[in-house]
């Protein structure tokens, strides 16, 4: 196992979210492929009682995407990280998107109005969900059964950064690291 580039751990270490754990499992993963790029994403979520913390690290070699996802454990009373990591050849990728919020897109790129938010979605054919909705006429005074709509949504992996919550250089990362992997993944 060889060590992680120092930008990569660096981030790892930057998330605050089990540093040691994260590195050695995705370090594991890597082997010795070269790292051509990299994403760390921290997002915490607080309930009521509760706070859920996520890291998703996204390393790209020359060959591979590896996507891993460290979470706390579900087991009561019992202090504990879980840690799965994919790796998808990049020849099995289907799609890369990028989609790109700007708040007064008028004034774009002048001063401090730039990207607001982003989402990466990546696509290789793993996982396959369906969204159903009561269907409407439009009409909010009907109230005829107009079936149901459903969306079958091929999305394996969705990162979505925004900069009020992880700041203009995290979401400049996600652009840059979804450029590189548009390229790449043909």
């Amino acid at each position: 196992m060889t060590a992680l580039p120092p930008a990569l751990r660096a981030a790892i270490v930057a998330s605050g979210y089990f540093p040691e754990f994260v590195a050695a499992t995705v370090a594991q993963s890597l082997g010795d492929e070269e790292v051509v790029d990299s994403l760390v994403h921290h997002e915490a979520t607080f309930s009521s009682t509760e706070l859920h913390r996520h890291v998703t690290v996204l390393v790209l070699t020359p060959t591979r995407l590896l996507v891993a996802h460290t979470d706390d454990g579900e087991q009561p009373n019992v202090h504990q990280a879980l840690t799965t990591v994919e790796t998808v050849s990049l020849r099995h990728i289907r799609s890369v998107g990028l989609t790109q919020v700007a708040a007064n897109p008028e004034k774009f790129g002048r001063g401090r109005h730039g990207t607001t938010e982003t989402w990466l979605v990546v696509n290789w054919g793993s996982i396959r969900r369906q969204e159903v909705e009561p269907a409407t006429c439009g009409d909010p005074n009907c109230d005829a059964d107009h079936g149901y709509t459903v969306q079958d949504l091929a999305d394996d992996l969705t990162v979505r950064i925004s900069a009020a919550a992880d700041g203009e250089p995290v979401v400049a990362n996600l652009i840059r690291f979804a450029g590189r992997l548009q390229r790449v993944a043909v």
